[in-house]
């Protein structure tokens, strides 16, 4: 096998702060903090002890692995904070959280969620199609949640609104091991001429 292009220490993981009604999903959101511990990956997150984003946490610290919680001030109450991380970050809002956490991340995950994991996986991957970074960013398809959203991708770029370079961007796999290779093995396309090739 050839040598892997992006050496990953640090998965940011967007999710749900929600348990939602499926067991599969709630499940694997665990199973992803498991096997991350085992792949020596730290989770960077937003720093929740609720929903999918305290069973992702509570994965990988079952199993000896390291999570970073990056949560703005407003969130930071005893409700919503998980205290048990070794290592928390506070911010003043929900834009230096985001900035934080691409910082602190070499790739990025996305799991099932609702409107906050959809507003910060689009806005890492608007950040690489404008060339603003050039990290690997993975789409679990857990139960086929996310299989109307990939419908309409295609349907994006079959209508010519989204190009299939862009399209790319997005690794998708209902596998995370499977996934963790693509991303591993992830090569970016070159920063088109017109944009600003001085951002990394």
């Amino acid at each position: 096998m050839d040598e892997e292009l992006n050496h990953i220490e640090n998965l940011a993981v967007f999710c749900a702060s929600s348990d939602g009604n499926d067991q599969l999903i709630f499940d694997t959101a665990y199973e992803v903090g498991e096997k991350m511990a085992k792949n020596n990956l730290r989770l960077i997150y937003g720093g929740s002890k609720l929903g999918l984003m305290g069973q992702v946490a509570k994965g990988i610290m079952d199993h000896g692995g390291k999570a970073t919680g990056v949560i703005p001030d407003f969130l930071k109450t005893k409700e919503v904070v998980h205290t048990g991380l070794d290592k928390l970050i506070t911010t003043q809002d929900m834009h230096e959280r985001k900035l934080t956490m691409n910082d602190l991340s070499d790739a990025f995950l996305a799991l099932p969620g609702g409107f906050g994991t959809f507003e910060e996986l689009f806005e890492i991957v608007t950040w690489a199609q404008l060339g603003l970074h050039r990290k690997p960013i993975g789409l679990l398809n857990t139960n086929g949640f996310y299989d109307d959203l990939i419908n309409m991708l295609d349907k994006m770029t079959a209508k010519a609104l989204l190009k299939k370079d862009n399209l790319d961007i997005l690794l998708v796999s209902d596998n995370f091991e499977d996934l963790l290779a693509k991303m591993k093995n992830f090569q970016p396309k070159p920063v088109p001429k017109w944009m600003n090739k001085n951002q990394t």
